[in-house]
Order: structure tokens, then sequence, then C-alpha cells
């Protein structure tokens, strides 16, 4: 949507109806990935491009008809080897389609998610694109960190859904998910598609050693963009680090220096010192500690290496309130021993911060398993149904 959304909102804003075509789904070499969006307004205009000229003139004639009445629709591309004339892709691959109308009266938020979009603020829309309802059919949640606004039929619904796209939005994901007809994570029969508009959020990790890398790789496969630093060229190299977005040799502190600076450091970033060497870890502490505020700060160590660093921070000018920031010795208490299970306890510790996790069993505690913010209100739009 990101891609039409200027003459979207100038149909909406003028009161007519619009014909919006977007991609949820993908199969093999698809030319455009999910969230990709064709526009048809009220005037015959059409903007974006769902599959780079495949099918668009068979998308076209469906938002046409999406304008002029025709229910919201889900509608699937293959490759038409049997009749060169037939609609399909060349490329040999398969896209879903989802066709629905736009106006005001449908998507009363399109206004407040593209000042979203405009401010480069973190927002999910999750559409009901399949259901057994089909009067549930192109409702639609507007997801944002702290709040939930629209709904998908129910009070139920709108809870569970809200709860899974904030995770998905929070790692910047864009996918299709399944749910039973109220939500329920095992069932079957609704589909949503989630479409996020945020960058992945990042995961710093200092230190190129081989609790790194796994840590990397773990980042990596929960959604992060990854950045392995350090000072020393023959240990920050991609060969050893394949998996990761980025490889920085440079001095910690000075590199986190200078993305604070950039402005790449936000609440979501996630900072992991590995190093346990003082000359490196106190500045890039220090730095750290007196940035933007992130969403976690962990420091690799023995006990006796926390307790050193934490008198050299202290010494160097940090405040005791600064220095609680840090979660030291890194991760969780899970017994771990390789680099592999290491990691998993820091990538558990991190999860935990995140969602307000204690990091006990579940078993051993009570209440919903999902944990949901305070801030998280559910507000109706004026289409809310049953």
């Amino acid at each position: 949507m990101r891609d039409v959304i200027d003459p979207l909102l100038r149909a909406w804003r003028s009161g007519e109806t619009a014909g919006l075509v977007t991609v949820v789904r993908t199969f093999n070499s698809a030319p455009r990935d999910p969230g990709a969006a064709m526009l048809v307004t009220a005037d015959g205009a059409a903007a974006g491009s769902v599959s780079g000229g495949c099918v668009e003139g068979a998308v076209y004639e469906l938002a046409t008809d999406a304008i002029t009445g025709a229910a919201p629709l889900l509608e699937r591309y293959g490759v038409s080897d049997d009749d060169a004339f037939a609609v399909g892709l060349s490329c040999g691959g398969i896209i879903d389609v989802f066709v629905e109308p736009v106006s005001r009266a449908r998507f009363p938020e399109l206004e407040s998610v593209a000042a979203d979009l405009e401010a480069d603020r973190p927002v999910a829309v999750a559409t009901i694109i399949e259901h057994p309802d089909a009067s549930r059919v192109g409702l639609r949640l507007i997801v944002r960190p702290d709040s939930i606004e629209g709904t998908l039929g129910s009070p139920v619904a709108d809870m569970r859904v809200g709860d899974d796209v904030r995770g998905m939005l929070a790692q910047g994901r864009t996918e299709t998910l399944g749910f039973g007809p109220e939500g329920e994570r095992m069932g079957s029969g609704m589909r949503v598609f989630v479409n996020s508009f945020a960058p992945a959020p990042r995961m710093l990790v200092f230190g190129a050693i081989d609790f790194a890398s796994a840590l990397a790789r773990l980042g990596t496969y929960l959604g992060y963009r990854v950045t392995v630093c350090d000072a020393r060229p023959v240990f920050a190299t991609p060969a050893r680090f394949p998996e990761v977005d980025q490889v920085v040799v440079d001095w910690p502190a000075r590199y986190l220096e200078g993305e604070i600076e950039a402005g790449r450091i936000d609440g979501r970033t996630v900072i992991c010192v590995m190093t346990h060497d003082p000359k490196f870890d106190v500045p890039l502490l220090m730095t750290a500690l007196r940035g933007p505020e992130v969403a976690y700060v962990g420091a690799m160590g023995s006990r006796r290496t926390h307790d050193d660093r934490e008198r050299r921070l202290l010494e160097a000018g940090l405040t005791e309130a600064e220095l609680a920031r840090v979660r030291s010795p890194i991760g969780l208490d899970l017994g771990a021993r390789t680099p592999e299970e290491t990691a998993i306890s820091i990538a558990a510790q991190i999860i935990a911060a995140r969602w307000g996790g204690s990091g006990g069993e579940l078993a051993e505690a009570s209440g919903p398993i999902h944990r949901q913010s305070p801030a998280s209100v559910v507000t109706k739009s004026p289409t809310e149904v049953g």
C-alpha cells in the first residue's frame, strides 16, 4: 500500500471509492513481494503494480468491479503454459491477490495510517481476506505498538489477532496468517493479511567471537537486521558471519556513536556486548547507556568480569541507575554451555524483555500465556460489526 498511498489518499479525501489490489501471498519466483499494490481510481487511472505487467490487465478489471460494487475478492494467478493467451505469470511463480473497494466508509482509519507512514512511525494493517462469514471479509485492524483500532468483527478475534500482529510489527514482517473464525491460533477458516510498515529492528553484536556468530544467526532467524562489529579485521569478516546483514571493522564505541548521531538507533534496537574486554566494553557501554533508550543492552562475561566491569563503569562516571539497564551476565539461566545454547539463553532474555515475560516456566505461571501491553486499547471503528 505504501507505493500507492498518495493517489489512494487523494481519492479517499475526495469521497470517491477506489479499487485496491494487494499481493498477499507468493510462491516460487513471483515477481513482486507481499504488500505490493495496484490502485485503480474512479476515473480509470491506475498506479502501482502487482506483477510487473503479467496480470495487471486482469486485476485492473477486478479493481474496476470493486469500485462499482463488487465484494472483496481473493484471487490466485499462476503460470499459464497451456495457453499462451491466458492470464498468468511467465516467470512460473504464483501470487494471491486481494481485491477490495476503499472509501471513507470502508477504511475510515486511512488518513491516520498515511500520517504514520509519512512520519515513519510503525503501523500494521491487518485485513481479513478469507472467512466463513463473507460479511467479515475486508474488515481490518490498525495495529500500532501501543494501540489497536478497527475491528475484525468480534472482540475475541481483535484481541487474539491483534496480539500476534503486534509481534509481527515489532519484527517488520508482512505475510498472511491463518486462524480459526474467532482468531483461534490452532484453527482454520480465517486468513488475515498483515501489512507491516516498519523496518526490521536492529541487533548490534559487538565482538566477533564464536558466541557472537551463534547469536547473530539466531538474531537473523528472529527477524532482526544484524550487524556484527569488531575492531579486529582478522575476526570481523563476512566469511565468518555469512548470515548477517553487515560486518563492520571499527572500534565498537566509535561505531555506535556514529550510528546514534545518524539517527539509526531507536527503541527497538538490541545491543549485545560479547567482547568481555575492558578496553572495548567500558567505552562501548558508556556510549550505549547514555545514548537513546534502546530495547535491550546485555554484556557477556563471568560474574567476576561483571563485577570488575561495574567498578570501571562507575569510576568512569556512570550512575547506578544507568548501570541498572545492563543485563549482565547476559542471558537467562538455562544452564547453557555451548555457543548455540548461550545464544538461545540471550535470545530468550531479549524476547522476555520485549514482551514483559518473567523468564520462568509457563507450567508454574498463571494467567494468559501471551501478554498484552496495558496501553493496548481496542477502539472500534464506525464500521464495527458483530
